[in-house]
């Protein structure tokens, strides 16, 4: 609006205007670099080995097959990553999470819990003799029952996806974590139970002259964008490692990579290429351990590439959720009292940011009397 108030052409100095892509004639001419873009000299080829089960014990790993296929040079399991603590650890502007459920989603260790998760890799010198060094790596499963839905899991007789994992009734804002061995609390796959309560619910929907309740499910959404997840990492000898991926938060990849490789996070570099779209799907880690750890087995940089069916099975799609919702209020509209139930699926640990949604489900409304339960569930599902 200019001085007067008044919206007339030319009024606006960024609204209707034509701002400067600054990296738009490097796309256009085709010189932008995207992550798969990268290519080292001595670099060699990743590729992954994903569950057929959404949920099964491991009993057994033999790489040998792979390791003896001319070309490969080197398998990873979760065995070769650091064994990290089940305690919670505070990260980035006061968000936390468990280092071990972050490390067993990068390479499943005692158990796969979902179709899909990663068990092994390895690096070859071309994609092709990596793809069949992964037909010969032998794993024996123990398969076990699964659950996918989120109210389903929380049901008593569930199968439960970590015997460790715990919830203590009355305790809320409690974060999904490991209890130690032999200590108390019921097995669950309830991670965390959030709940807010302004007002006395019961008084406003007493007084409200229309109270309207409905249930509503959405389903598991993944975010489609057009660029897989690449990663290529080297792991130089004095110890520094340098990763080229296609991330929507570098500082992000940093951090986590450096949690899960046990080395100091002054000790990594993690340069950003142009990324083919990412829509909250490119925030978290994947892939970027296993390169870095088949680079330090190798002493050559490594690149991984997901393919379309690696990314829909291998990396974290927005939860799958079941809301129950009611409301009531006056005959002349107004919201007397609002209540809700919020489910949400975090696929197969813990991290639904199901606390979000219970914060702001009433949020742009001046309600009175307010309660709003959530609770993060695990399932088998891709976290």
């Amino acid at each position: 609006m200019n001085a007067r108030g008044d919206a007339g052409k030319g009024s606006y100095k960024v609204i209707g205007t034509r701002p400067v892509r600054h990296d738009g004639l490097e796309k256009v001419t085709g010189q932008a670099r995207f992550g798969a873009d990268i290519s080292l000299p001595g670099m060699l080829h990743g590729k992954i080995l994903r569950s057929p089960y959404a949920h099964a014990r491991i009993k057994s790993i033999d790489t040998s097959g792979a390791l003896a296929l001319p070309g490969v040079k080197a398998v990873v399991i979760s065995a070769d990553l650091p064994q990290l603590s089940g305690r919670q650890t505070d990260v980035r502007e006061g968000a936390h999470l468990n280092p071990r459920f972050l490390s067993n989603n990068i390479l499943a260790a005692d158990k796969v819990l979902y179709k899909g998760h990663a068990v092994a890799a390895v690096a070859a010198d071309n994609p092709h003799t990596a793809e069949e060094a992964l037909s010969r790596i032998r794993v024996d499963y123990e398969p076990l029952p699964a659950v996918l839905d989120g109210k389903k899991a929380m049901e008593p007789g569930a199968p439960i996806l970590h015997q460790r994992l715990y919830r203590s009734e009355g305790e809320f804002f409690r974060p999904g974590g490991l209890r130690d061995e032999g200590a108390e609390g019921q097995e669950s796959n309830v991670a965390s139970h959030f709940v807010f309560q302004i007002g006395e619910p019961e008084e406003g929907f007493a007084a409200a002259g229309v109270v309207v309740e409905r249930a509503f499910n959405t389903a598991t959404v993944h975010q489609g964008y057009i660029e897989p997840h690449t990663a290529t990492a080297m792991w130089n000898r004095d110890g520094k490692i340098t990763i080229w991926n296609s991330s929507q938060g570098q500082f992000v990849t940093q951090e986590l990579t450096a949690l899960v490789l046990n080395v100091p996070v002054s000790q990594i570099k993690v340069v950003p290429m142009e990324i083919g779209g990412g829509f909250g799907g490119k925030i978290h880690i994947f892939i970027e351990p296993v390169a870095a750890l088949l680079s330090k087995k190798t002493g050559r940089p490594v690149r991984v590439t997901l393919s379309r069916a690696e990314e829909f099975e291998g990396t974290g799609p927005a939860s799958g959720a079941y809301v129950k919702a009611k409301i009531g209020a006056t005959r002349n509209g107004r919201i007397t009292a609002a209540q809700a139930e919020l489910v949400y699926e975090a696929g197969a640990f813990p991290g639904a940011p199901v606390n979000l949604g219970t914060l702001f489900i009433f949020g742009p409304y001046d309600i009175p009397n307010v309660r709003v339960e959530g609770y993060d569930v695990v399932v088998n599902k891709p976290k």
